[in-house]
């Protein structure tokens, strides 16, 4: 018995190292494709809910390998079903395929000429968050499913996702217009699965943790309502410049003195300060807009208090007035949870992808993310891709969102190696 049991045992061993050897050939088999994929999207960005070229190029990619597939979804996403040759699970794996409004600085030989409008401005177009990584990847790893369909469990949801980014001024979008339209429909996926390449991990390097990863993102805007007069005479009129300029710096107290940050992170910032037409106009009115990040509802409608009475203690006393859009509706994305059970069952998968040494344990990150939509309907796991070049201090490192964005391609491998594995692995019931 006990020769037959230590036989079952390496038997199940070799199984389970052919399975991982068979899923480390599968991703360097699209290697290639998946570096050609990437280069062709680079060159070619599209703004949110305008990802007609790439949405094509997707769709065309997945029929080709004989999977379901419906467009249209959200304006321009793509989904597709791979109905594996047992029965099993249902996982569903999302990227994002926008652009952003921003132009490309770096000399690369696909950089990107594209030029756009957007809010009325032209625009340069640029991959500047990595979304053509996502994108490229997930191609990869469908491709790479496919090939083994007949003996993968379960099915697997490929979700290409428009405007992560946001959607144009009065228009719906991204993964909470994907969920309204019924992306999960009558599969409801046992889990979701998402990654991001980011700045702050050398290439090689995968970053996770369980719980909380990105916080809650809010938007507002704050008009303040003062009367025109000449700049030569200010006295005659009520400063709305001043007024505002006085409110942005006021604001700042609220996370600095005023919340608790010692228990958990905020972030309030000011993006948008717009008015005024000529130098010796003093103007009628000027918008403020910007973003709050925060990780824990009550700090967040706690911090908005603040910032009402806040803008609108600073106007009385100018003389001015204020109108407030403090949170702006419909322009929330919720906190970024990865789930527990689900990303300590799949941290091993990860570590067999790429090295136990290279996955890393991250902290809370402010940036925000519409995955956190899909993470919310059913138990997600979102990983960082490191994309910043081994021996560059990462301090020098560009951030994702700026126009000197720079990605070490060595991260498509290992964000197709690491999905693919956690694909695999999630399917079979492992790691």
């Amino acid at each position: 018995m006990r020769r037959l049991c230590l036989a079952l045992l390496a038997a199940l061993a070799a199984s389970a190292a052919h399975a991982e050897t068979d899923t480390q050939q599968a991703a360097a088999a699209v290697g290639d494709k998946v570096l050609q994929w990437r280069r062709d999207f680079h060159q070619h960005p599209e703004l949110g809910n305008r990802e007609t070229r790439t949405a094509k190029a997707v769709a065309d990619q997945l029929k080709k390998l004989g999977l379901e597939v419906r467009t249209g979804v959200a304006h321009t996403g793509v989904i597709a079903r791979l109905k594996g040759g047992k029965p099993g699970p249902r996982l569903a794996i999302r990227a994002d395929m926008d652009a952003l409004p921003v132009t490309e600085e770096v000399d690369l030989p696909f950089a990107s000429k594209v030029r756009s409008t957007y809010a009325g401005q032209d625009v340069g177009v640029m991959h500047a968050c990595g979304h053509d990584a996502h994108t490229a990847i997930l191609l990869g790893v469908a491709t790479a499913l496919a090939g083994m369909r007949q003996e993968l469990p379960g099915e697997v949801m490929f979700i290409f996702q428009p405007a992560e980014e946001g959607s144009p001024p009065g228009e719906e979008g991204g993964a909470k217009l994907m969920l309204k339209e019924g992306v999960f429909g009558d599969a409801r996926p046992d889990a979701v699965l998402g990654l991001h390449v980011f700045y702050t991990l050398h290439a090689g390097q995968v970053g996770v943790r369980e719980g909380p990863l990105l916080a809650g993102s809010d938007r507002f805007k704050i008009r303040v309502l003062g009367a025109q007069t000449h700049g030569a005479q200010p006295w005659r009129g009520v400063d709305p410049i001043v007024t505002a300029a006085a409110i942005v710096s006021q604001a700042q107290t609220i996370v600095s003195r005023q919340l608790d940050i010692s228990k958990l992170p905020a972030v309030l910032t000011f993006g948008m300060f717009q008015g005024g037409v000529r130098y010796n106009i003093i103007p009628d009115k000027v918008e403020l807009e910007g973003t709050v990040r925060t990780f824990d509802k009550d700090m967040r409608d706690d911090l908005f208090q603040r910032l009402r009475r806040t803008a609108e203690g600073v106007a009385a006393a100018q003389g001015a007035r204020v109108e407030l859009e403090a949170p702006m509706p419909g322009a929330q994305n919720p906190v970024t949870r990865n789930d527990p059970a689900l990303t300590k069952r799949l941290r091993p998968s990860l570590e067999k992808a790429v090295g136990k040494n290279n996955v890393v344990d991250v902290p809370p990150n402010m940036v925000a993310e519409d995955f956190s939509y899909f993470a919310d309907a059913v138990p997600g796991m979102y990983f960082f891709v490191g994309v910043v070049p081994p021996g560059q201090d990462l301090a020098t490192a560009a951030p994702n969102h700026s126009p000197k964005f720079f990605m070490d391609e060595k991260a498509l491998d290992v964000g197709t190696r690491a999905l693919l594995q956690t694909a695999v692995d999630f399917l079979h019931g492992g790691p």
